[in-house]
């Protein structure tokens, strides 16, 4: 049985494992320990999918509760993929912040996950990664 569970003190290493059994890792600094840490305490919403105590999928998300979520990580292990674990975990993230809007970026082999599960597409996406990009 897969139960559900809002976690605020995710383990590292199980984040970190589930990432990896997810084929995030590719994605993801999943060997930068100091990294991953910042990332699992600085979420304010992060939603997990376990089956008899093992994290077979987790959501994790920022949020300001009023405007936006951002849904950073949605990681199922693969031997779990393709069950419904990844549309309920968007489905409980968005409950945790009911009127915000849910937003995420998409890994290029889940770009037809989303629009399967009712997610509509937007065009516009910026990423700045350093502030020495920015034209001045």
């Amino acid at each position: 049985m897969i139960t559900y569970n809002l976690e605020k003190d995710l383990d590292v290493e199980e984040f970190r494992s589930v990432l990896i059994r997810s084929t995030l890792d590719e994605r993801r600094p999943v060997n930068d320990i100091e990294c991953m840490t910042k990332m699992v305490r600085n979420a304010n919403i992060t939603v997990t999918a376990r089956e008899n105590g093992v994290l077979i999928g987790v959501a994790r998300s920022i949020s300001d509760f009023a405007f936006c979520t951002y849904l950073s990580d949605l990681a199922v292990d693969v031997k779990y993929q393709k069950a419904g674990i990844g549309k309920e975990l968007i489905r409980r993230t968005k409950l945790e912040a009911p009127e915000a809007k849910l937003i995420l970026l998409a890994a290029p082999a889940a770009r037809d996950y989303y629009p399967k599960i009712g997610m509509p597409q937007f065009e516009y996406c910026f990423v700045l990664d350093d502030v020495q990009q920015l034209k001045l």
